[in-house]
């Protein structure tokens, strides 16, 4: 399902599943101010969401995720954290940096790769020290 998916689409039920997540009621209007986008073109997704049976939506009522949206949503938002965390910790970028090019990039990214980030940054997390050598060798040879 998530490959039938448009980035956009994706970044829709991702930003629903952070809203439910942290428990916040999360309205159209709502979810056009957190993606900067109309009101009419949150309409329109939210049409294309409950085609795919991924939200329950009435007009000016709450969205929510259905069990498949959970799902689907969830896939998304791991695979914005394993990116945002690699880029954060292992390459040492700026959160907000991190966050926009995690945005980007989890839409085209392969699972294989997507895979090898993860078990690469958590190799990292528990080898912390390797990490910082790593760095300050980098930034010796490689100064920005």
């Amino acid at each position: 399902m998530e490959k039938s998916l448009s980035s956009g689409l994706q970044d829709y039920i991702e930003t629903i599943y952070v809203s439910f997540v942290n428990r916040e009621v999360l309205k159209a209007a709502d979810l056009a101010r957190k993606l900067k986008i109309s009101r009419a073109s949150v309409s329109e997704a939210l049409a294309r969401l409950i085609s795919k049976g991924l939200v329950r939506y009435d007009e000016y009522k709450n969205i929510y995720l259905t069990r498949l949206g959970k799902s689907e949503a969830k896939k998304v938002y791991e695979k914005h954290h394993i990116l945002k965390d690699f880029f954060e910790n292992v390459l040492g970028v700026p959160q907000a940096e991190a966050s926009e090019n995690a945005c980007k990039i989890e839409h085209i990214i392969s699972g294989n790769i997507l895979d090898k980030m993860d078990r690469f940054s958590k190799f990292f997390s528990v080898h912390k020290k390797i990490l910082d050598i790593y760095i300050e060798e980098s930034e010796k040879t490689c100064p920005r």
